[in-house]
């Protein structure tokens, strides 16, 4: 049994841009991951809302990924491959960060990752590191995330660069998966499924490498 670890925020979560309400797990992305790669695979969802990659919410709280990720790797452990897609609550204004800082933090989690002990016979988990897709236009969000979508176009290259520096597997989700127009932010069951199944064709490329 393959054991694959998705680390995310409230996309992972699978969080429902119409009712904010979350979606089940027949629409949610890990879920049809799961499905899609069948028996042999054992899928285990790790999202929050609201998650960051490194940095303390002052407002919020508890949200950093780089905290919770040695316990989350423990707990699951042994782990072959864990799919990281953190970023887009690194946007937030309060933060003022720019896209190559916001891909800085994503790449002090894979290294955490690396340096773990997580996978199989002791050694690290395989990593496939995913570029969140560009923030559409903002409705209810647009205060909290003011200067967002410039930044979150960058994300496909500096999330490149970081996975070619780190020698780890990469998917760039804005050439699958668009962001809702109803918030800007989330994304719609459809997407969801998209990634599920994109994200599946690589999993099952890399294994059999």
């Amino acid at each position: 049994m393959k054991r694959i670890l998705c680390y995310g925020d409230s996309n992972t979560w699978g969080h429902d841009p119409a009712t904010t309400d979350r979606f089940d797990e027949k629409t949610r992305w890990p879920r049809i991951l799961a499905g899609s790669l069948g028996n042999g695979y054992d899928v285990i969802e790790e999202g929050l809302n609201g998650r960051t990659t490194v940095w303390d919410d002052p407002i919020e709280g508890y949200k950093s990924g780089k905290t919770y990720l040695p316990p989350c790797l423990a707990t699951h452990h042994p782990l072959d491959m864990v799919v990281l897609m953190l970023g887009t609550n690194d946007l937030k204004k309060r933060f003022s960060l720019s896209a190559y800082d916001i891909a800085e933090g994503a790449k002090t989690l894979v290294d955490i990752i690396q340096r773990s002990d997580a996978g199989i016979g002791g050694g690290s988990p395989r990593i496939l590191l995913l570029a969140p897709p560009p923030v559409a236009r903002l409705s209810g969000y647009a205060d909290m995330f003011e200067g967002a979508e410039a930044k979150s176009r960058q994300f496909s290259v500096q999330y490149a660069r970081v996975a070619d520096e780190m020698g780890c597997a990469f998917l760039d989700t804005s050439e699958i998966i668009v962001s809702s127009p109803v918030d800007g932010i989330h994304l719609d069951a459809g997407e969801h499924r998209k990634l599920g199944e994109a994200v599946s064709v690589r999993i099952q490329a890399l294994m059999s490498d």
